[in-house]
């Protein structure tokens, strides 16, 4: 059904009242003017529909969009309820009212109410993993979403299509996601901003899964310059955050701690709830492997986190992470059974898909089984992350993945199986 127009809305509640276009129009407009608006021959500045919508006893809203302010104050009420329910950690009920939203035909004459409902859907949808279907919505409002006329924004939503895409294995894609947004920053002369330092972070990440060593090092030095450029805290600690990334990735977990840490230095009160949980994780795993004589330390800090991402919004991959992680330091700590109960967890969390954090708890698992020894399941888990990476392109980790394989199977004395897995690390890294 066709809605009325401004102006059709406009002449229906003069008439409705009684009220001539001249009389309407007295003193701040002229009676011309208003007979132009009411033919959609003028569009009204916002604070001449501010005007009228007083004059005329209605909401702006309203004279806008044509949907009354008790279906737009219901609306707001169901929006407010989801963006609740997601920072609560209520996925399922989160994209169920935003889904309610999507579906209420006044939404489509509320663009702004509509865009907000569209964003939080897919947050919600990425928190319950649902990857397949957040990237296709992803997809569609990066085509709507303008750099120009938001720029935080439309970085977010290129961010957000850059990182599905890699947990969902895409790596390549993920890369050519945030490349082509960041080129179109440069290109528009947008590259030193916040938004710009965001884009630059998910292309180090798809850089870093994809084991592309010596530009995610190159993008690194290039991204913290850019950060201290700007100055802003915010693009400095995403900056030290990825960097300290690259770092644990290269082997230089001391570099990282350091890195890691000023980026939780910086990370204020307005950091959102759920990254600043993730940096803390990627912290305590480098606390780990740079200080192992600090493993205590690394799982009091995983512990509050993993008590924090279970009451919030946080998704099944950021508790598999933190899972995965207590895992490595109660496997550090000599308590290797406990390790097994919490990769499998993890395991259990992420299901069958291919994901780079799939590998990781798979990896963790095989270390903690070798502790046990259980060495037929370790070279079954293992056996599955090293395949896993190499199907996701990531050829360094998946290269150590084989490498480690072959150093277990050396100590069950089966020598074809291990040297097969010599060769496969070998083909990983294109020897």
């Amino acid at each position: 059904m066709d809605r009325e127009t401004l102006g059709q809305r406009i002449r229906a509640l003069r008439i409705r009242q009684g009220v001539s276009q001249a009389q309407l129009a007295f003193p701040e407009l002229s009676d011309s003017y208003i007979s132009l608006i009411e033919s959609d021959k003028r569009v009204p500045a916002p604070s001449v529909v501010d005007l009228l919508a007083v004059k005329l006893n209605c909401s702006a809203t309203y004279l806008v969009s044509g949907v009354s302010e008790d279906v737009v104050d219901e609306l707001r009420v169901t929006l407010d309820y989801a963006e609740i329910a997601l920072r609560n950690g209520a996925a399922a009920e989160a994209r169920a009212r935003f889904a309610e939203v999507l579906a209420n035909a006044d939404a489509v004459a509320l663009p702004e109410m509509l865009h907000q409902a569209r964003w939080g859907h897919a947050l919600a949808l990425e928190a319950a993993g649902e990857l397949e279907e957040v990237i296709a919505g992803l997809r569609a409002l990066t085509e709507e979403a303008s750099a120009e006329a938001d720029l935080d924004h439309w970085a977010r939503v290129h961010v957000a299509l850059s990182r599905c895409l890699r947990e969902r294995g895409d790596i390549s894609a993920g890369v050519q996601a945030a490349e082509e947004a960041l080129r179109h920053l440069i290109a528009t002369g947008a590259d030193s901003t916040d938004a710009a330092v965001h884009l630059g972070a998910a292309l180090l990440a798809a850089f870093i899964e994809r084991g592309d060593l010596v530009r995610a090092r190159q993008l690194a030095g290039q991204l913290v310059e850019r950060a201290e450029r700007i100055g802003s805290a915010r693009a400095r600690t995403v900056a030290y955050w990825e960097a300290a990334n690259v770092a644990q990735i290269r082997g230089e977990y001391e570099e990282g701690v350091g890195l890691a840490e000023r980026a939780l230095m910086l990370a204020g009160d307005g950091e959102d709830p759920r990254d600043l949980n993730r940096l803390r994780v990627v912290y305590a795993g480098l606390l780990l492997r740079a200080r192992p004589d600090q493993a205590v330390q690394a799982r009091e800090l995983l512990d509050r986190v993993s008590g924090e991402i279970n009451a919030g919004s946080a998704g099944e991959i950021d508790v598999a992470r933190c899972l995965t992680e207590l895992a490595r330091a109660e496997t550090a700590l000599g308590r290797p059974a406990e390790a097994v109960r919490l990769a499998e967890d993890a395991l259990e969390l992420l299901g069958d898909a291919p994901r780079r954090v799939t590998a990781g708890a798979l990896t963790v698992l095989g270390e903690a089984c070798v502790r046990l020894g259980h060495r037929d399941r370790a070279v079954e888990v293992l056996t599955r992350a090293a395949t896993c990476l190499e199907d996701m392109e990531s050829s360094r980790e998946a290269a150590q993945a084989w490498f480690d394989l072959a150093e277990v199977l050396a100590e069950t004395g089966t020598r074809e199986p291990r040297m097969a897995a010599y060769r496969r690390a070998l083909t990983c890294v294109g020897v």
